[in-house]
């Protein structure tokens, strides 16, 4: 029997960490976090100290660690899948709006 340990994080919509914080949680380097910044995928949180995100971006770090891992992808790579998924949430969203205000008959 294999144990395995899991960290959990409280991942509100207030709380802040550093930028070195996200490296730490992720196995993403300091640059392709900061790529990420770069391509805006990830916002810094506002009237928070300098290099602060909001601990959701947690998860879009990982979800970008696991991207680059499984498919071996570059800075470049990384990013545009980054981008065409954060579209196909924002999509899939929009379709359940649209489907809540017209049922299907």
């Amino acid at each position: 029997m294999t144990l395995q340990v899991t960290q959990a994080e409280s991942l509100d919509e207030t709380a802040v960490c550093s930028i070195e914080h996200l490296v730490e949680v992720s196995g993403l380097s300091l640059e392709e976090i900061e790529d990420l910044v770069e391509n805006g995928l990830m916002d810094p949180a506002p009237a928070a100290p300098a290099r602060s995100f909001h601990l959701l971006h947690v998860v879009t770090v990982r979800r970008a660690r696991r991207l680059r891992d499984d498919f071996e992808l570059d800075r470049n790579g990384l990013a545009l899948a980054m981008a065409l998924l954060r579209r196909i949430d924002s999509l899939e969203r929009a379709l359940l709006v649209a489907q809540s205000r017209h049922p299907a008959a």
